[in-house]
């Protein structure tokens, strides 16, 4: 098995130099970087990092606690994360907390366990403790997809305009009862959301009707029960937003079950788009988030932070895209 040595003969450096280039400990000359990268790939040395960690204090490990990662769009986060994680030479270690406070605070401690440099984290709608613990040992932390203060590093997406653009898009097709299936009380997401919506229908210069917002709690069998309920006002409305993609899935099954054609009975537009959503029928009109370039910022955030524990916090909004198709009734 080859060793530290013999990548530094076989480079031509020095022992320290190969130990420099591996740990990241001081900068050392591209050219030189190369030849030791090219004498590891020769030889098949494989680096020590337990060792490594004892020296450095540092596993380069991160940790990433997101609920509900069979979802398309935070298995796009995922990707995000952990490609550019692997770019940077960092493992991922991964934890679901089911969106519940207590799991919540149970996963962050278990990835602190396991010595993580720092975590991202989809933070539930009730996370102080999660943010005690964060604080009380100092964990560095960045926080995707939903904002919880300005004392955090954060990035997510654009949530106000992209529903505004979908209730206008609606109004100008002719309706004037836009119903809204928001999603979990408490997250910013929906907060967000539901004041894109209130924007888009002052813009619209239609009347707010509280009753035409019905919670879906975010997940799908939420979002069945919230459509009948809309479905069953004495003026039910003739379009529909729905929060993320798993609750478009379940309004279309309530619709489906009342026996409505969409978008011939009720027009459907959605936040979320997904791989499958151009194969639905009918084609699903939706707002598409930047799964991808989300996960790859929260991770470039957190090594910042790493590198620069004092910087001031920031907090980064990525657009998204309107992605046009046939469920709101207008054609493509």
């Amino acid at each position: 098995m080859a060793t530290m040595v013999d990548v530094a003969r076989r480079a031509g450096v020095s022992v320290a130099t190969v130990s420099h280039v591996l740990n990241e400990t001081r900068p050392v000359r591209p050219a030189t970087r190369d030849a030791v990268r090219a004498a590891i790939d020769e030889l098949g040395y494989t680096h020590n990092t337990l060792a490594r960690s004892l020296v450095t204090s540092r596993t380069h490990s991160i940790g990433l606690a997101v609920s509900a990662i069979s979802n398309p769009y935070f298995t796009e986060i995922l990707q995000g994360v952990e490609s550019s994680a692997l770019e940077r030479g960092y493992s991922l270690l991964i934890a679901d907390p089911h969106d519940d406070p207590e799991h919540e605070l149970k996963a962050v401690r278990l990835l602190h366990e396991r010595r993580v440099d720092g975590v991202i984290v989809a933070p539930s709608a009730r996370p102080d403790a999660l943010l005690g613990h964060l604080g009380r040992y100092g964990i560095p932390a960045v926080f995707l997809d939903r904002l919880v203060d300005a004392g955090h590093d954060q990035v997510c997406a654009e949530n106000e305009e992209p529903v505004a653009r979908l209730v206008g898009h609606l109004a100008e097709s002719g309706h004037t009862r836009i119903g809204l299936v928001a999603g979990l009380p408490g997250l910013s997401t929906t907060t967000e959301r539901v004041a894109g919506y209130r924007a888009g229908l002052a813009r619209a210069a239609l009347p707010y009707d509280p009753g035409l917002i019905v919670g879906g709690n975010s997940h799908a069998e939420g979002a069945e029960a919230a459509t009948h309920r809309l479905l069953g006002l004495p003026e039910p409305p003739t379009a529909l937003v729905t929060g993320n993609n798993t609750m478009t899935i379940g309004a279309l099954g309530a619709l489906r079950a009342a026996g409505l054609a969409v978008p011939g009975d009720i027009a459907l537009a959605g936040f979320d788009d997904f791989s499958w959503a151009d194969l639905f029928e009918p084609r699903l009109t939706a707002i598409a988030q930047p799964g991808r370039d989300i996960g790859a910022t929260a991770l470039r955030l957190l090594l910042d932070r790493l590198a620069e524990p004092d910087r001031a916090p920031r907090t980064v909004r990525l657009p998204c895209t309107f992605v046009h198709r046939s469920s709101c009734g207008c054609g493509n």
